[in-house]
């Protein structure tokens, strides 16, 4: 089963438009093999300052687009674009590093482990490119998410360990003279690099073909240009016009990406990387759901300023307990009502405890802002656990990841049996944390259910996890 990306491209495969590409994409490579068979050709061109500027802008450019999917990565849980922000921080680093060779920058002369310093990263970008083209459906995604820190700091540290080795002139980084293109294992390493980059974007090309999402056209002509620029790193002479051609060619690489991110929605630019669990999958999650009482009647007797400020105040207590004591993650805010989540990375395996200890830290802290003014409304809480849909909906112009269900639609009906400054859950939750103390509600009708669900009132939870026991203060609303 397939699950087509909102905006993908309109281009089919066999095109003109794919056709077109390709042949411009063939072009840098053939241009090289005619420098390289005819190198009169293959003029020379020295200039420090355009060298630096230029290596430094690709690097600023690779770092950019290493944040800005690193963020993506750890805001879904997407292995895939993981493993793609770490192609692009190896990338970056090595190249500022190879910027700061340019002779008359940081160092008198040429330092070898700093001139070789691109090659090497674009090896390891190629590794890291290669892996997010693999099997990561299952369990895999998550596993891979619960490395992404090591990862990060062993990318890190081998880049800070390179650096030191080229100052030092540990050998093999003392040569000199400085070669002028990698020699000996570093070609076979090149080649590997190649082989990889090579991989990745025929994979990518494959998802593209299912998908049509341009991200994903963008990528696979990313890593070809990537694979050319190995070659022609490989084969090139310093400062002649295949030397620079690399350099262009991955600054051309890098700002497809860039130019097919900027294309999309904001909030979800690299979407089109996305797992097909991330797009459309299932996760076992918990799900929170709380609105205030009495908002509608409180809105028409204050002024709009006087709602936010009531607003704000009550969101700045709730909120901070509930995404970094437990967790959760905030899936939106309309208005009065906030919908939060519970396990949407697959690595909470205790998100009902994490729910309800929210649901209930939430009503603790909105309590006591509460308390000080009482003709404010008040919070009711409903959290549910079971099976939901994630998704990725919309199209060009507004894109979300949301979670869809059933168990969505139950958490947020029972938020309104809840009674006020209460929490509201589930059979299904409360089976799920035994330690905790509760009440039964009885069978409740909620809207949409052809039959009665059992539903609790959720009083303190035990320490079993570890957390404080918490308790929810029950406030009945005038004629509730």
């Amino acid at each position: 089963m397939t699950h087509p990306a909102p905006g993908g491209a309109a281009a089919t495969w066999g095109s003109p438009e794919l056709v077109a590409g390709a042949v411009a994409l063939a072009l840098p490579l053939a241009g090289l093999g005619l420098l390289l068979a005819r190198p009169a050709l293959d003029g020379h061109w020295e200039h420090h300052p355009a060298h630096f500027w230029l290596v430094l802008s690709v690097g600023a450019l690779s770092a950019v687009l290493a944040y800005g999917t690193g963020v993506a990565a750890v805001r879904r849980g997407d292995a895939r674009v993981l493993l793609v922000s770490l192609a692009f921080l190896a990338s970056a680093g090595f190249l500022g590093l190879h910027a700061l060779a340019t002779p008359g920058v940081l160092l008198a002369g040429q330092n070898t482990g700093f001139t070789l310093a691109t090659p090497v990263g674009l090896m390891i970008g190629s590794v890291f490119a290669a892996a997010s083209c693999l099997d990561l459906s299952g369990s895999r995604g998550p596993q891979t998410m619960r490395l992404s820190g090591p990862l990060r700091l062993g990318l890190l540290v081998v880049m800070a360990c390179w650096a030191v080795a080229s100052l030092a002139q540990v050998p093999p980084l003392d040569s000199r003279p400085t070669p002028e293109r990698p020699s000996g294992p570093l070609v076979a390493l090149a080649l590997a690099a190649i082989l990889l980059y090579a991989f990745a974007a025929l994979r990518f090309l494959a998802l593209w073909r299912r998908r049509r999402a341009s991200m994903l056209l963008g990528m696979a002509a990313a890593f070809v240009l990537l694979a050319e620029a190995v070659v022609a790193v490989v084969s090139s002479r310093n400062w002649h016009v295949t030397w620079w051609e690399w350099h262009v060619l991955m600054l051309v690489a890098f700002g497809l990406v860039a130019w097919s991110a900027h294309r999309q929605w904001h909030e979800e630019r690299f979407g089109g990387l996305y797992l097909d669990d991330t797009v459309a999958g299932t996760r076992d999650m918990s799900i929170l759901f709380a609105d205030l009482q009495g908002f509608t009647s409180f809105s028409e007797r204050h002024a709009p300023q006087d709602v936010t400020a009531m607003l704000n105040s009550y969101f700045e207590v709730a909120i901070p307990p509930i995404v970094r004591r437990y967790g959760g993650d905030i899936d939106r805010i309309i208005g009065d009502a906030v919908m939060v989540t519970f396990n949407r990375r697959g690595d909470q395996p205790d998100h009902a405890h994490r729910a309800a200890g929210a649901a209930l830290a939430l009503q603790e802290e909105t309590a006591q802002v509460g308390a000080v003014h009482p003709d404010w409304p008040r919070f009711r809480v409903g959290v549910n656990s079971g099976a939901v849909s994630l998704s990725l909906l919309g199209a060009e112009g507004g894109r979300t990841h949301t979670v869809i269900g059933d168990t969505v639609n139950v958490a947020s009906r029972l938020e309104g049996k809840a009674p006020v400054g209460g929490v509201a859950i589930s059979a299904g939750t409360a089976a799920r944390i035994p330690e905790a103390r509760t009440e039964p509600l009885g069978p409740l009708e909620l809207k949409g259910k052809s039959e009665a669900l059992e539903g609790h009132l959720l009083i303190s939870l035990g320490t079993a996890s570890g957390d404080r026991s918490s308790r929810s203060r029950r406030h009945r609303a005038p004629g509730g």
